[in-house]
């Protein structure tokens, strides 16, 4: 489990609140993870334990999850597409 301790940080980053930043967000995140499994190659129960958590934090709250690729493009950032953790009456629905 001395693997886990570079892992369970990554589930307290917080999403940037700034639309404009969710991309590059989620692709310091994708190749953190990535390089991470690539270099250090933790052990299965390791990696299970984190994948179930991720699963887990990204189920509960699927606006809020940094793999949320969807939300991601240039209509979000633009504010014509309406992703699933916007909430209304922000300042981007008042444009």
């Amino acid at each position: 489990m001395y693997c886990l301790q570079w892992l369970l940080p990554v589930l307290l980053i917080p999403r940037p609140a700034n639309p404009a930043l969710w991309f590059s967000h989620t692709v310091f995140m994708g190749f953190y993870l990535l390089s991470f499994f690539l270099e250090r190659r933790p052990c299965t129960i390791c990696a299970v334990v984190f994948l179930a958590a991720l699963s887990l934090l990204c189920y509960s709250s699927w606006g809020n999850c940094f793999l949320d690729l969807l939300c991601c493009g240039d209509a979000a950032v633009l504010g014509t597409e309406q992703c699933p953790g916007d909430v209304a009456g922000t300042d981007s629905d008042l444009v």
